[in-house]
């Protein structure tokens, strides 16, 4: 990837342009010191003076009012801050006229940002001031004060926080009264700018020390550069946050989020002292000491999925190579290209008005849709449906271009989800919450229709990413989530009633990705890569865990490696130099998932045989667990020597009762309240007492007794019995009571349970087979 520059061979303003601000993705209005606002049209090439400012005003800054605020209200929309010299701030309509004037600071305005919701803005002075004012210039609070001037600063992702420099050092400082700030050192020189991307939470600095520096929001250092040549004048992330911008004297550099450098330009511009994306994410402009404003386009984004590579050539252009026989296509857009994505034999390609899908099996005929809005931010496939996110909306389209669905829910805001937030599978859509960072909203993915009657999956702590698996039915559907410490866990999702916990399967992962054929999980955690063959064994016999996954050292990958593709048996991992390394596993794993879900088992079997590899056998052993497929699962206990789990099937297999199989089973997973539920649920008293009793859990048992009137003295007597075996007295005041009220006496119990399991083989047994019905 790079960006391909213009700029005109004279400069359109006479002095410094210090600011540049995006109306439209075709729309540009820059302010220089000479006092002129130029509007700059990219479709037609054109350049309208505004208005020229009063002498005495000298821009600093200048933003435009956030889309997101311009669609709540609709009035007074098309309005932009501008900061200056003189001490005050401006706000300004697109036509030029000053709307507001307001005394800010004693010296110069060095930076203003609005809120991302457009409520408020924030300025940053000469006279070391950071201070919080309503969207129509009423002053809120003076949120710092400091002893030298604040160059940048910069809102929270959720606008409930500010960061700010101070010299050397950046400070967070939420909004909310007593709160402690975040203080550390940053550069070994004044830091002149400071950028905060709502989507990703990654702080970008640059300063006097010609460096930058990534950082995440915990002022943890990810990334930082090499010196360059002159201090760092202007920084802007694109609006996915995936990318951001650089500049320096007569330098002008495009990064990766990561922080390595895609492509590096050297204009003769002079200093660029700012940089502003458009809203589309596919250029940026940058304010010159020269004089001129300088235009980036993103070009060559390079896409790949199995044998097909497609890179974006030009504005309108893509090229196509099919690498197993070296064929090549080339793709003309009527508009200009804003996102492309590649997977499952489609791509799909969103330009300024229109959609366009392309199978690979015939990229003459592609099917075509209209744009509610152009400026779609995020692209997300699954092999029967995609998923676009666009200024406003969320839409789900069929490969054939119709609308499936458009998701809401309280408090959407479309523009800060991406990849690692939105998840989507044949049948769910899985979003994470920004609001609540705890709250997963999850959709029907051809209705739209909230799962669990509307019912958002929270979790205890803030989740950073969420993945749903591909393959499988929608009962079957698992959704893998990050939380803030870290930890990897996974939730087996429900369509009606209440969703089951979630099982922890590793901690400190940075990065993890499902494979696309078959429900294999992938991750890097702390110093390992791993790979999890069949995640939902946590569900079915968690001791199983371990002999299911593969882990290799994952030193060659270095620090901050992120999973980039999991394709059949091949891994592909993004270093943080941007390095791409690919590394493959077994795939045996595969195939016998593939033979599973066919429910072929006996091929399953022959394979395991054929392969003898343990992971394998314990793969197909907790499959066929799941599955029920008790004589599958005999056969593979036995061939990793599980010998106590292959004697419970067979005691499993001789139970006549099918409710009775079915609790066993859930057993043997260590699901013991599902077991007892089965067991209460089919009027299975006495089984679901003697359940809790062999697992010492007396205080269940007694209450199920009590309940339903039954073996109360059974209860008492094996509990009275494990207290006598390690010489303890009884401290249960419940026990207590009923020792009192019931008689224990063994041969009477004794004949109750046999008389029990006498009624149980007299009732009509269920067809024996190797399957348990669920």
């Amino acid at each position: 990837m790079r960006f391909k520059t213009s700029i005109l061979n004279k400069p359109k303003h006479t002095d410094l342009v210090s600011c540049v601000g995006w109306m439209s993705p075709d729309e540009v209005y820059s302010c220089s010191d000479d006092q002129q606002l130029l509007q700059w049209n990219l479709v037609s090439n054109e350049t309208t003076k505004v208005v020229q400012f009063p002498s005495s005003l000298y821009p600093i800054d200048l933003q435009w009012l956030p889309r997101t605020a311009v669609q709540k209200t609709k009035v007074g929309s098309e309005v932009f801050l501008l900061t200056a010299c003189d001490g005050k701030f401006y706000i300004v309509g697109r036509n030029g006229r000053i709307e507001k004037t307001v005394e800010a600071h004693r010296g110069a305005v060095l930076a203003g940002q609005w809120s991302h919701d457009g409520a408020g803005l924030v300025t940053a002075g000469e006279d070391g001031l950071v201070k919080i004012w309503s969207r129509s210039g009423m002053l809120r609070s003076t949120l710092a004060q400091v002893s030298v001037p604040v160059y940048g600063a910069a809102w929270a992702p959720d606008s409930d926080g500010v960061l700010y420099t101070t010299g050397t050092n950046l400070i967070i400082k939420p909004l909310a009264p007593n709160s402690k700030p975040i203080q550390w050192k940053a550069h070994d020189g004044v830091i002149l700018k400071v950028a905060w991307n709502p989507n990703t939470g990654l702080i970008l600095s640059g300063g006097e020390d010609t460096r930058y520096r990534v950082w995440d929001n915990f002022g943890r250092q990810l990334y930082t550069s090499t010196p360059h040549h002159h201090p760092i004048t202007s920084l802007a992330w694109s609006p996915d946050g995936q990318l951001f911008a650089v500049g320096s004297f007569n330098t002008l550099r495009l990064c990766d989020k990561a922080g390595w450098c895609h492509s590096l330009e050297k204009p003769s511009t002079g200093s660029i002292f700012n940089i502003a994306w458009s809203s589309d994410g596919t250029q940026f402009a940058g304010a010159c000491g020269n004089g001129h404003v300088i235009f980036s386009h993103i070009i060559e984004k390079h896409l790949e999925w199995k044998n097909y590579e497609a890179t974006v050539t030009s504005r309108k252009t893509i090229a196509l190579r099919d690498v197993t026989n070296e064929a090549w296509e080339k793709l003309e857009m009527r508009d200009r290209i804003i996102n492309v994505s590649l997977s499952y034999g489609y791509m799909v390609i969103i330009t300024s008005s229109q959609g366009y899908i392309y199978s690979t099996r015939n990229w003459n005929t592609p099917f075509i849709f209209d744009l509610k809005e152009s400026n779609v931010s995020l692209i997300v496939q699954a092999e029967r449906h995609f998923l676009v996110v666009d200024g406003a909306n969320v839409y789900v389209y069929s490969y054939d271009g119709r609308v499936l669905c458009a998701p809401r829910w309280p408090g959407m805001r479309t523009d800060v989800l991406n990849s690692r937030t939105v998840s989507l599978s044949n049948d769910t859509l899985a979003i994470r919450d920004k609001s609540d960072e705890k709250v997963v909203h999850l959709f029907d993915a051809t209705t739209g229709k909230g799962l669990n009657d509307g019912k958002a999956w929270s979790h205890k702590l803030e989740i950073v990413e969420v993945a749903l698996d591909k393959v499988g039915t929608a009962h079957e559907r698992r959704m893998a989530i990050v939380d803030r410490n870290r930890d990897l866990l996974l939730v087996t999702l429900q369509r009606v009633g209440t969703m089951s916990r979630a099982v922890k399967l590793g901690s400190m992962v940075q990065s993890l990705c499902w494979n696309d054929g078959a429900n294999m999980l992938a991750a890097l955690q702390d110093s390992k890569f791993t790979v999890w063959f069949y995640p939902a064994v946590v569900f079915v016999d968690r001791d199983m865990l371990q002999a299911t996954a593969m882990e290799r050292d994952a030193a060659e990958y270095g620090k901050n490696a992120v999973v980039d593709s999991f394709l059949d048996s091949v891994v592909t991992v993004r270093r943080a130099d941007g390095s791409l390394v690919t590394t493959s596993i077994t795939p045996y794993p595969a195939l016998l998932h593939s033979y599973v879900t066919a429910k072929r088992w006996d091929d399953a079997v022959r394979l395991a045989r054929f392969v003898k590899d343990d992971i394998v056998w314990a793969c197909l052993a907790a499959m066929s667990t799941a599955h029920k497929e008790l004589i599958t699962a005999e056969v593979a206990y036995a061939a990793i020597d599980q010998a106590e789990k292959v004697q419970y099937i067979r005691y499993i297999k001789e139970i006549p009762i099918k409710e009775v199989r079915v609790a066993e089973m859930a057993m043997l997973g260590g699901h013991i309240g599902d077991a007892e539920a089965t067991l209460v649920q089919s009027g299975l008293y006495f089984r679901a007492i003697m359940l809790n009793l062999m697992t010492y859990n007396f205080e269940r048992a007694l209450q199920l007794a009590i309940r339903h009137k039954t073996h109360v003295d059974t209860v008492v007597a094996y509990r009275k019995r494990y207290l006598a075996r390690f010489n303890k007295t009884e401290t249960s005041k419940l026990f207590q009571q009923y020792e009192k009220q019931v008689n224990v006496d063994w041969k009477t119990i004794n004949e109750k349970i046999a008389m029990e399991y006498q009624r149980e083989r007299e009732k009509p047994t269920s067809p024996q087979s190797n399957f348990v019905d669920t």
